[in-house]
C-alpha cells in the first residue's frame, strides 16, 4: 500500500509570451528561478512526497540495489591499454564511489597487458589520480578531461563537483606527484597537447554554455598569458581539440547540426597559425583523422551515409575517395593506424567494423556470432601496432574486451565484465535468457526495429510485464547493452525492450532525418507503433507495460504520454527535455542556438513555431487519465533544466488532476544523475522498483 499524502500544489504567477501573433500564458514560469527559495521549497516538498508516496517500496529498493551490488565484483581493474612506455588502466575499490587511475611501465618483452588477480593493484603500480581522495568533502565529482602528455611526464585533468559541467582544468607532475600552479577554471570538455609536452589546448564556453574558443597554454605559466587560438563566433556552431593518435596534428574540430570545418595545427609548432582542412559549406558534414602524407576525411558531400577520401597533409585540397557511397551502410569513423585503418560502420541496424589494410585492396569485415550486438572500438592510444582493442556486448553477453591481431585476424577475449552470483546463489547463464529482433508497422507504413530480451519460457500470452525504452533523437543509436541491473527484472519476469524510433541513427542518415525538424512526429509515432505492436505480438498488455526515457527521450516520454495514454500504464522521465518550445525560444539558454537545426527555429519561424507547439509535451497536457509519471531532474543540470520536469508535473496535476505523478529532484548533481558508482546503483534501484510497482511485481 501507498501512504495517502496530498501531493504539493505549485502557485500559479502567469506569465506572458507571444510569438507569431500567438500569446501563451505560463503559470509556472516562477519555477525556472533557480536561486528563488520559493523554487527550493517546492522542489523539495516534491521529494518529500516522492518519499512517501514510494515508502513502501523501501524494501524492494534495498533488494534491488543488494542484487547489482552482489552481481557486480566490486574491487577490480579494467584491461590495460598501452601507451608509450606504460600500461594504463583504472581500479575499482569494494566500498568506495570512484575509480583509481592508474599506470605500471612495461617490462622487458612484455606484449599481452598484465593480469590481476581478484582486481588487486598491479606490482609496480602508480596512482595517477584517485576519484575518492578528489571527491573528499563533495557529494558529486565528474571528470571532464583525463589527458597524458605524448612524453608521460604531465597529465591535465579537470574537475566538476556541481553537476553543472563546468570544469577547472590543472596539470599534474607525474615524476613528483605534485601539482602544478597552472589553474584554470570554467573550462569544457576536450583537451590536446603539444608533441614536447610544452604547451596545452583547452576550450571554454560562452554565456549560453557553447563552446565557443579553443586556447594555448605554456604549462608552467601564468593562465593570463593564455592565447586565443580559435574563437567561434557563428552561434550555431561549437568546437573541440584533439591530438590525433600519431600525434603529429592537433585538430580544432568545428561543428553545427550539420556543417562542419576542422582546422590543424602541427603538434610541433604548437604556436602555428592553424590551417583549414575544407572550408565550411552549408550541409556538409566531415572529420579529419591524420595518417602519414595525407588526412582521412569521412564525409557527406553528395554521399547520405557518408564515404571515405583522402587529401594531402602537406597542402590539403581536392579530397580522393577511399571508400564510395553505398547507401544503407553508414560509415560512422575512421581510426588511422601506421598500416591499417579501422572503420566503423552500421548496416540493417547492427553496428561493425571494416578493415583496410595500407597497400592492399583487401578490406574486410570483421564477424560477430550473435544476431543482436553492438560492436566497437575501446582505447588504442599507439599508432604503431598491428593490434586493435575493441569492445563487444549484447543484450545478454556482458561488456567484453578483445584484442585483435589485424593481420592474421585472431580475436582474444582479454576480459568480459564478470557477473557474479545474484542473492540466491546461482552464477549468470546467458543461456537462461533469450534475445529477439521484431518489427512494428508505423502509421506511413514504415517498418520500426525493437529488440527485446527476456527469459527463456517468458508466455507470449500477453500476460508478460514489459518495459519499452526510448530515445530517437540526435542520430544516437541506441544499440543493444548488456546490463547487470536489468536482471532483476529480467528475473521477474519482465520484457525488456528498446524502440528503435526515427531521429535515431539505427538505420543510417535518412533514419535520422525523418525524425527531426517538421518530422519529428515520426519519432512519438513510431514508438506508439511499437508500444501497440508488442500488445498485438502478445509481448506484453497495454496494463502491464511501462515506457522509459532520458532527456530527448524524456521529450519522447512527454509526447507520447498526450499521444497515447491508454497504451501505457506507468512512464519514466529522466531529466526530459518535456518544455521545448520555451526552451527553443530562448537564445540564451544552454544550446539553444545550436540546437535550432535539429528542431528548428520557432523564433523565426512560425511553421516551426506551430509545429513544436502541437507536440511539446507540456504545452498539450490535457485533461485525460494519464499512466502514472515519474518524472526524474538533477537540480544543476546544464544541458535540460530542472524546471521543465518541474512545470510538466505541476501543469500535470492541474489540468489531469486525477493522476499518480512524482517528481524525484537531485539537489546536487548534472544531467547524468548522480555520480558515485554506489549512488548511481540506488538511483536505478529506485526506478526500477517503481516499474516493478507498476507492472505488479513489486
Amino acid at each position: 500500500m501507498t501512504t495517502e499524502t496530498a501531493p504539493p500544489t505549485a502557485k500559479r504567477v502567469p506569465s506572458e509570451r507571444t510569438h507569431h501573433g500567438d500569446t501563451v500564458i505560463d503559470e509556472y514560469a516562477w519555477l525556472a528561478a533557480k536561486d528563488d527559495p520559493a523554487t527550493i521549497a517546492y522542489l523539495t516538498a516534491e521529494n518529500e512526497y516522492t518519499d512517501a508516496r514510494t515508502a513502501h517500496l523501501a524494501e524492494l529498493r534495498a533488494d534491488l540495489f543488494e542484487e547489482i551490488r552482489r552481481r557486480t565484483r566490486e574491487t577490480d581493474l579494467s584491461v590495460p591499454t598501452r601507451k608509450g612506455g606504460h600500461w594504463y588502466y583504472t581500479r575499482t575499490i569494494e566500498g568506495q564511489q570512484y575509480g583509481v587511475q592508474c599506470r605500471r611501465a612495461v617490462r622487458d618483452g612484455e606484449i599481452d597487458p598484465p593480469v590481476s588477480v581478484d582486481g588487486a593493484p598491479l606490482d609496480g603500480e602508480e596512482v595517477l589520480l584517485d576519484g575518492n581522495l578528489l571527491a573528499e568533502g563533495h557529494d558529486f565529482l565528474s571528470l571532464g578531461a583525463f589527458d597524458i602528455s605524448p612524453d608521460g611526464r604531465w597529465l591535465a585533468y579537470s574537475t566538476d563537483f556541481s553537476g553543472d559541467e563546468r570544469f577547472t582544468l590543472r596539470v599534474k607532475d607525474l615524476t613528483t606527484g605534485e601539482l602544478l600552479p597552472d589553474e584554470i577554471p570554467d573550462t569544457f570538455y576536450g583537451t590536446a597537447w603539444s608533441s614536447d609536452a610544452s604547451v596545452l589546448f583547452y576550450v571554454t564556453v560562452d554565456d549560453a554554455w557553447r563552446p565557443n574558443r579553443v586556447w594555448r597554454h605554456t604549462v608552467g605559466s601564468a593562465t593570463a598569458d593564455d592565447v586565443v587560438v580559435h574563437q567561434e563566433d557563428d552561434e550555431r556552431f561549437w568546437v573541440g581539440v584533439e591530438l590525433t593518435r600519431s600525434e603529429k596534428f592537433i585538430l580544432i574540430d568545428v561543428h553545427s547540426k550539420v556543417t562542419s570545418e576542422v582546422l590543424v595545427i602541427p603538434a610541433g609548432n604548437p604556436t602555428g597559425a592553424p590551417a583549414v582542412i575544407a572550408p565550411r559549406r552549408q550541409g556538409i558534414e566531415y572529420t579529419v583523422e591524420h595518417h602519414g602524407h595525407r588526412f582521412l576525411v569521412l564525409h557527406n558531400d553528395g554521399a547520405e551515409d557518408f564515404a571515405l577520401a583522402f587529401t594531402s597533409a602537406d597542402v590539403p585540397g581536392d579530397w580522393v575517395p577511399l571508400i564510395e557511397h553505398t547507401p544503407g551502410t553508414r560509415l560512422e569513423a575512421v581510426d588511422a593506424f601506421a598500416n591499417h585503418l579501422v572503420v566503423s560502420l552500421r548496416t540493417d541496424g547492427l553496428t561493425g567494423l571494416r578493415v583496410l589494410p595500407v597497400g592492399s585492396d583487401d578490406a574486410y569485415d570483421i564477424d560477430f556470432p550473435e544476431p543482436l550486438y553492438s560492436v566497437g572500438l575501446d582505447a588504442n592510444s599507439e599508432y604503431r601496432t598491428g593490434q586493435i582493442r575493441l569492445r563487444y556486448a549484447s543484450l545478454v553477453t556482458p561488456d567484453s574486451v578483445y584484442d585483435y591481431d589485424l593481420v592474421t585476424r585472431q580475436m582474444v577475449l582479454r576480459k568480459q565484465k564478470p557477473v557474479l552470483p545474484g542473492p540466491d546463489g546461482r552464477p549468470y547463464d546467458p543461456a537462461e535468457y533469450e534475445q529477439h529482433r521484431d518489427w512494428a508497422l508505423a502509421d506511413d507504413g514504415t517498418r520500426v526495429p525493437i529488440s527485446l530480451v527476456c527469459r527463456v519460457g517468458t508466455p507470449r500470452d500477453g500476460s508478460a510485464p514489459c518495459e519499452l525504452y526510448g530515445y530517437g533523437s540526435y542520430e544516437a543509436s541506441m544499440d543493444p547493452w548488456f546490463s547487470v541491473a536489468r536482471l532483476s527484472l529480467l528475473d521477474r519476469g519482465v520484457v525488456f525492450a528498446v524502440a528503435h524510433t526515427r531521429g535515431g541513427g539505427e538505420l543510417g542518415r535518412r533514419w535520422y532525418d525523418q525524425g527531426k525538424l517538421l518530422a519529428k512526429k515520426n519519432t512519438f509515432t513510431d514508438f506508439v507503433a511499437c508500444a501497440r505492436h508488442l500488445v498485438k505480438a502478445g509481448w506484453t498488455a497495454s496494463d502491464r507495460l511501462v515506457a522509459r526515457g532520458g532527456s530527448a527521450g524524456g521529450l519522447l516520454m512527454g509526447a507520447v504520454a498526450n499521444l497515447a495514454p491508454d497504451a501505457f500504464t506507468g512512464i519514466v522521465a529522466e531529466v526530459p527535455f518535456v518544455d521545448p518550445l520555451t526552451s527553443i525560444l530562448d537564445p540564451s539558454l544552454p544550446l539553444t542556438v545550436t540546437e535550432w537545426e535539429e528542431w528548428g527555429n520557432p523564433l523565426e519561424d512560425p511553421e516551426v513555431y506551430a509545429y513544436m507547439k502541437s507536440y511539446a509535451p507540456y504545452e498539450n497536457v490535457a485533461a485525460v487519465d494519464y499512466p502514472a509519471i515519474l518524472a526524474a531532474t538533477s537540480l544543476n543540470d546544464t544541458r535540460v533544466l530542472y524546471s521543465e520536469p518541474a512545470k510538466w508535473i505541476a501543469r500535470l496535476r492541474a489540468v489531469a488532476p486525477g493522476g499518480d505523478y512524482l517528481l524525484k529532484t537531485e539537489m546536487g548533481a548534472g544531467h547524468s544523475g548522480p555520480s558515485g558508482r554506489y549512488d548511481s546503483w540506488r538511483e536505478e534501484a529506485f526506478i526500477n522498483a517503481w516499474i516493478l510497482d507498476r507492472l505488479g511485481r513489486a
